[in-house]
């Protein structure tokens, strides 16, 4: 199982909010280069990098940021946060990032995607931000009407096989994974889960790798110290 640390970036600044609400922002670097390098060092597989300014729509982005993290870097970067055009996507593969990570423009263009899959297979994850089991977005503030499980099928239908999904009520808690909804989303044949959301031990790690999953995302734990990429690394 892969382990991919979370770089969540804010003002040009690393962060991580709580349930995906701005108002609850912990601020833990002001580099996202230096911290991006760190958790290469510790030995992560890739590297998870969201543009919360895109993604809140707050009137900033943090491309210039992302594309030489990208470029700094010797591991993989998936790139998520506010890509809602087909340009947006071509601009970041252009930029070398490894992976795209697609959340509105999925659920509200689901053609579109279909052939981003097709051109540039492997290279585009539809991300499944869900509480309850209800997928949410434009930043998890509205839902997409569909449920985890109906957007598996219809994604999968188009070729599509690698998913993150994240419990919005878990993400930043530190409250534990969300094992049921991953449970089911891992027992359909050929897709690749990336869990996320509420991961605070190796335990939970652990729980993950072994309901199937093929990659875990660490946010606020390794930021707080509870964990470190080379311990789970040791472990899994």
């Amino acid at each position: 199982m892969h382990i991919i640390p979370a770089v969540d970036i804010m003002n040009g600044c690393v962060v991580r909010l709580v349930k995906g609400n701005p108002a609850e922002k912990l601020i833990y670097a002001n580099d996202p280069i230096e911290i991006a390098k760190k958790w290469e060092g510790e030995g992560a597989d890739s590297l998870h990098v969201v543009d919360l300014d895109a993604a809140l729509r707050t009137g900033i982005t943090n491309t210039g940021i992302v594309s030489k993290l990208i470029q700094e870097v010797n591991i993989p970067v998936e790139v998520a946060g506010g890509i809602r055009s087909l340009s947006a996507v071509t601009e970041m593969l252009n930029r070398n990032a490894a992976k795209v990570v697609l959340g509105t423009l999925a659920h509200k263009d689901p053609e579109t995607v279909k052939q981003l899959a097709k051109r540039n297979p492997n290279k585009i994850v539809i991300s499944l931000d869900h509480i309850d089991g209800n997928v949410m977005v434009d930043g998890w503030r509205m839902s997409s009407g569909s449920t985890v499980i109906d957007s598996l099928i219809l994604f999968m239908n188009m070729g599509i096989s690698e998913f993150l999904l994240t419990s919005v009520d878990r993400d930043g808690t530190m409250s534990g994974p969300d094992i049921s909804i991953l449970s089911t989303a891992t027992n359909f044949t050929g897709a690749k889960i990336i869990a996320s959301g509420g991961v605070s031990s190796i335990v939970d790690a652990i729980k993950i790798r072994n309901i199937g999953c093929s990659a875990v995302i660490l946010g606020k734990s390794i930021y707080e110290g509870m964990l470190s990429v080379a311990r789970v690394k040791s472990v899994l």
